[in-house]
């Protein structure tokens, strides 16, 4: 599970790395959520809920193959918002 760094937890971005092409039977071959669920990570409001949903993703791209690529970007993205996330499974 994605564990913050810091000791209080602090809302995250959307794990969107704006590819937002939806190929993979639903999924975006950037991120690979759908557009439900892109949906529903805007509803979460609560920093565990968003880790949450972040774990869920990092093992739903571990199933589905294909996404190394979006560690290193959305690692990228939470260093200029100045936050951290351990994204190992």
């Amino acid at each position: 599970m994605p564990k913050p760094e810091k000791s209080k937890l602090e809302k995250i971005p959307s794990p969107c790395i704006s590819v937002c092409k939806f190929r993979r039977e639903g999924h975006c071959i950037g991120c690979s959520m759908t557009k439900g669920q892109k949906k529903l990570f805007k509803k979460l409001k609560k920093a565990d809920q968003q880790d949450a949903f972040l774990t869920f993703l990092l093992h739903q791209q571990s199933s589905l193959g294909k996404y190394t690529h979006w560690t290193r970007s959305y690692q990228r993205k939470l260093t200029k918002k100045g936050l951290k996330r351990d994204l190992s499974l």
